[in-house]
């Protein structure tokens, strides 16, 4: 039996969903259909946390949730996120107070709920002391309206500084085999305080599922195809990583995918990653990592293939990483 892992005094599967991809990030929206079948597929294959944003499709998958998942609510941990939304068709980052308790109001209507489990500041508004931002998420807290406070690509200063308002349950910010920016500093910091870690994009936005079509040919919407690591000649330079990384997942016995997965789950019991998918194949076969249990060597063997050092590009553009308050390696976004 797959042991569960906990975000403060919630206890969940420990491999999540993201959701972003069913309304956002890569292209047009899922259909409806498919987007609700993935959905009740986790629910019934045991996934319990679903992560959602504000952001996401601009209010759409908080949205999509809350019709799909509504009925059943005391199924699942829900997690969402604020801080990051739309206004007069523009994308922006706002942490102050009173935004902050409007965007709650307006995402506990769409995810038709009366309490989101965790709520995330999507994003720290460098303008706004965090100690501002944190306090407000704290009063909703004490409304009743949130269960949890977590934070999304901050810093491990940052995170203390948080902390101390209020208890922070859980960090998301991206972690995999090819952005290892939390092993710097806030991966400590959280087991510091006691806050799960739940990564995103932890299969290197499909680059570790080994079924990332050429970039060139992505949906003109897919962020990908703005991302460093997507541009043709740091690309053509990471595939020289996937030959030696399938045979290792082949030597395992799993799909590129549950072992990029399961080095994850390894890497600390606090740690809860959430892969998004569109498709219930994908879902079943990400779900399967759970269950995989790899040896001292075959980490190590990973961590020197795949690492900071090895892989060739930034994982942002400068205007997204002018975004987050996230630690880097020296010379590298």
């Amino acid at each position: 039996m797959t042991t569960l892992r906990k975000i403060a005094d919630l206890e969940v599967f420990p491999i999540g969903l993201g959701c972003m991809s069913l309304s956002h990030g890569y292209g047009p929206s899922a259909d409806p259909a498919q987007a609700e079948a993935l959905l009740l597929g986790a629910l019934d294959r045991g996934v319990t946390l679903f992560d959602t944003a504000a952001l996401y499709g601009f209010g759409h998958n908080e949205e999509l949730l809350g019709r799909v998942l509504a009925p059943h609510r005391s199924r699942y941990v829900l997690a969402s996120k604020c801080g990051i939304f739309r206004e007069d068709g523009k994308r922006r980052i706002d942490g102050r107070p009173d935004t902050l308790r409007r965007t709650c109001e307006e995402a506990l209507s769409r995810l038709r709920t009366d309490v989101i489990d965790l709520y995330y500041l999507h994003r720290w508004d460098k303008s706004v002391p965090i100690e501002d931002s944190v306090g407000a998420l704290a009063e909703l807290a004490q409304a009743g309206k949130i269960r949890h406070i977590g934070l999304s690509e901050v810093s491990a200063q940052t995170l203390r500084r948080a902390h101390a308002v209020h208890p922070v349950a859980a960090v998301q910010s991206e972690y995999s085999l090819w952005t290892r920016n939390p092993e710097i500093a806030v991966l400590a910091a959280c087991r510091e305080i006691g806050a799960a870690f739940v990564p995103y994009s932890p299969l290197a936005r499909a680059f570790l599922a080994d079924g990332l079509p050429d970039p060139a040919v992505l949906d003109e919407g897919d962020l990908r195809r703005r991302m460093p690591r997507f541009q043709p000649e740091a690309y053509t330079r990471n595939l020289r990583l996937l030959e030696p990384y399938r045979r290792i997942a082949a030597r395992v016995g799993c799909s590129p995918a549950q072992l990029a997965l399961a080095w994850l789950l390894h890497q600390g019991e606090d740690i809860i990653p959430i892969p998004g998918t569109t498709r219930l194949h994908h879902l079943a076969d990400n779900l399967g990592a759970a269950d995989i249990v790899l040896d001292e060597a075959t980490l190590a063997e990973l961590d020197a293939l795949i690492n900071d050092r090895t892989v060739e590009g930034a994982r942002h553009g400068a205007a997204n990483i002018a975004e987050v308050d996230t630690e880097s390696f020296q010379g590298a976004p």
